[in-house]
């Protein structure tokens, strides 16, 4: 855990040292706080450990950067700037305080597992009754991958057809002693 917190300042840090004041004097100073403010967030929410005190400072930063991010209205034509999974960062504290610390959660994970269980089907459906034919894609998905783990248990995927077909003709399979030479003695030898 102690690593773990020393790579985490180190990040931290890295970002506060490096990219804030290479930045500055290029970017407006309500761009840059909104990074800072946002890099805080991120941080301190990764935390294995958040108090009270980590809380108060994690809704600051979300304060502060909900305020500094109306920079970018204009860029988005006035509707405000939203990224991915942005409006989550609104629950972290109500979450943490019913839920503990995330311990570095990372959505992406379910993030490609609806991908795989929904978007996916879902462009593989007709649209008419679609919810039908997703679940029925998962079902033969699922049924296909139970099947290649009964499989590979039971020996059935290592190697080739041709090796296969070769212990069969041959009665023994060598793969280091394989030529054509053989192959073609193999195949003399089935049809004979």
């Amino acid at each position: 855990m102690i690593g773990c917190l020393q790579t985490l300042y180190h990040h931290l840090c890295f970002h506060y040292q490096v990219y804030l004041p290479a930045l500055q004097g290029h970017l407006p100073g309500d761009v840059l706080r909104t990074f800072s403010s946002f890099l805080e967030f991120y941080y301190t929410a990764r935390r294995d450990v958040i108090t009270e005190d980590n809380l108060d400072r994690l809704e600051d930063a979300i304060t502060r950067f909900h305020s500094f991010r109306d920079i970018f209205s204009p860029i988005c034509g006035g509707k405000g700037f939203s990224l991915p999974r942005q409006h989550a960062i609104a629950h972290y504290p109500s979450l943490i305080r019913l839920f503990a610390a995330p311990n570095g959660l990372c959505s992406s994970i379910t993030e490609s597992k609806h991908i795989r269980a929904v978007k996916e089907p879902w462009r593989r459906s007709n649209r008419n009754e679609a919810l039908f034919q997703m679940l029925r894609t998962n079902q033969r998905l699922d049924q296909l991958s139970a099947a290649r783990v009964n499989f590979a248990a039971r020996g059935m995927l290592n190697g080739t057809l041709l090796e296969s077909v070769l212990v069969g003709v041959n009665g023994a399979y060598c793969p280091n002693n394989l030529s054509m030479i053989s192959l073609t003695q193999s195949r003399e030898q089935a049809w004979s």
